[in-house]
């Protein structure tokens, strides 16, 4: 009897393995987990009085956004941080505090709110990990940095808060007269479309691409995502288009005001490049303007293009969720690191 109840314990437990319909269930790979470094300051998460104390310094606050397991962190604090020719000017002129998004922490920020970790994600609508929150002096948000940015991008968002440029000017600026050395020629490609009237109404969603000539991973898009067999289906749901966004050439924006790409681009607040815009029915509905991995950027297209906002119009992660169980349901593994 004693074993004929361990069989049956067994074939239970082999059947929860390998799902309901016999097939053994994929596998999330590639997350990778971050060590914040031991310089971080140990916060009460009391924001207004860690605010108080980096000005009692002549330093600003910065909010670090992650998550366990989010490879976009992993990189971020390994490059951005830890070992990088900006980790001096970090500790030179700020105090960093972790914010886990998911987790169930108290925070204070200020003496009229608080709420949980994970609840600070929906206030500083934070829709890509890491986000870092720049804070000034008066507890005010300054600059927010969606996603992952490399050493360079992200020593100019570290400059222009540092240098309260952010008082006079935008980052656009402030980058416009930083490093402008050309390193992107604009290259072609199949799915891009001939289009200066983005106000005309279409049967597609449409997504916009800025490039330009100082773009320092727009050849990484074309020779990754851009020349990706799923990316290229992806993209055939999209009119699609490429602006230059140095260009002076006129163009209709999707309000159907006469403008040029570079003013676009500019309305648009648009400083991540290569950065996409996707627009459906002559709104907005999302962009992005973060390194993302190959599960996720096509995630990310298919969210819009297959018109999936529709039912999950909160977040592209609720549709994401729910995407991510079909597909390890089918056996397949999901790897979140390329």
């Amino acid at each position: 009897m004693v074993k004929l109840r361990v069989l049956l314990v067994l074939i239970l437990l082999s059947a929860l393995h390998t799902g309901v319909h016999g097939v053994e269930p994929g596998k999330i790979i590639g997350g990778q987990q971050s060590t914040l470094p031991d310089w971080f300051k140990d916060s009460f998460l009391d924001i207004s009085e860690d605010v108080e104390e980096a000005k009692d310094e002549d330093k600003h606050l910065m909010l670090y956004m992650h998550l366990s397991g989010c490879p976009y962190c992993y990189k971020m604090i390994e490059e951005g941080f830890k070992n990088s020719t900006n980790t001096q000017i970090i500790k030179d002129n700020f105090n960093v505090v972790a914010i886990n998004i998911k987790g169930n922490k108290e925070i204070s920020l200020n003496e009229n709110l608080t709420m949980t970790e994970s609840e600070v994600r929906e206030h500083y609508k934070v829709n890509f990990t890491p986000t870092i929150v720049f804070l000034d002096q008066n507890n005010h948000l300054v600059y927010k940095v969606n996603g992952y940015r490399s050493p360079q991008n992200f020593k100019h968002a570290l400059d222009f808060v540092s240098s309260r440029s952010y008082q006079q000017m935008s980052l656009a600026q402030f980058i416009s007269n930083q490093d402008r050395r050309k390193r992107y020629t604009l290259r072609v490609h199949d799915s891009f479309q001939e289009i200066s009237d983005l106000s005309k109404k279409r049967q597609k969603p449409l997504l916009v691409l800025f490039e330009d000539q100082y773009c320092v991973l727009c050849d990484r898009l074309h020779e990754g995502h851009l020349n990706n067999p799923e990316v290229i289906q992806l993209l055939d749901l999209f009119d699609v288009v490429r602006l230059d966004a140095e260009s002076n050439q006129p163009i209709v924006d999707v309000d159907g005001n006469k403008t040029t790409p570079k003013a676009y681009a500019k309305k648009l607040d648009l400083i991540y490049r290569p950065g996409i815009v996707m627009f459906d029915q002559g709104k907005e509905m999302m962009r992005i303007d973060a390194l993302l991995y190959s599960y996720h950027f096509a995630g990310h297209l298919r969210y819009i293009g297959e018109r999936h906002y529709l039912q999950y119009p909160e977040s592209v992660f609720d549709y994401l969720t729910v995407y991510k169980q079909s597909v390890l349901e089918s056996g397949q593994n999901i790897d979140l690191s390329k």
